[in-house]
């Protein structure tokens, strides 16, 4: 919509808001005006892609949002159950970039990262249990193949490093984590989606892993510290 006057601002076009989002935004709507409480049953999954006209995959991300925020469970063969009651003002976390300085955003958000992934590793590697251990190098075999595979492995790297913070089992890692690597990612689009980012990391997965089997923290560290030293490499050389 153009301005009348030419000394006047002209209001842009709002930005597109992506589905899992919106999905969130509505489920969180929907708690908070049902007023549900911890323990009560979310909606199934054919209801809720009916009702919001979406995907299966579409509802599934919005879930694993909600999970990594600690406030949903889905109990196998029972369904998706509140743990704490939510808002849409208490599911975003959002953090500040200045895309026009897109380069130093991601160096300064990987900063931040660095200190908190290395301390998920090690204590991943101190707290991990054997139920673990097998989910972690599931998604790690998984990771594995689709690399060999395809050359790449983004979900699946995704998967692997969510199967550590699990391993925690402090919350808070994957909370803040996944929420950073959302934040982070979503800028890959321009100028970094490339096949080929952070590629060379590719080995130092299976290292980290065995540090944590070997619960071995100052290994893990270390091998959590050379996959995101390729990351800034690879930030760096693409954003010359």
């Amino acid at each position: 919509m153009k301005a009348n006057s030419s000394d006047r601002p002209v209001i842009r076009p709002l930005p597109a808001i992506d589905r899992a989002r919106q999905v969130t935004d509505a489920l969180a709507d929907y708690v908070e005006q049902a007023s549900l409480q911890a323990g009560d049953r979310l909606p199934a999954e054919r209801e809720l892609m009916a009702a919001l006209a979406v995907g299966r995959s579409t509802i599934r991300e919005a879930i694993r949002h909600f999970q990594a925020l600690g406030v949903i469970e889905t109990r196998k063969g029972s369904g998706t159950y509140l743990l704490k009651p939510v808002s849409r003002a208490t599911i975003h976390m959002p953090l500040s970039f200045d895309a026009v300085h897109l380069r130093d955003a991601l160096l300064q958000t990987l900063e931040v990262r660095r200190g908190i992934e290395c301390e998920a590793g090690m204590v991943a590697a101190r707290r991990r249990t054997e139920k673990d251990l097998v989910v972690i190098e599931e998604k790690l075999d998984e990771m594995e193949r689709v690399h060999l595979e395809k050359g790449t492995s983004g979900p699946e790297d995704l998967a692997f490093h969510l199967a550590v913070y699990d391993a925690t089992h402090n919350p808070l890692f994957r909370q803040l984590l996944e929420q950073m690597r959302e934040t982070f990612e979503r800028f890959w689009e321009h100028p970094f989606d490339r096949q080929d980012f952070a590629r060379r990391s590719f080995p130092f997965h299976r290292t980290l892993f065995n540090a944590i089997a070997a619960q071995d923290p100052e290994a893990a560290r270390a091998e959590t510290l050379k996959i995101l030293e390729i990351v800034e490499e690879d930030i760096k050389e693409m954003s010359k």
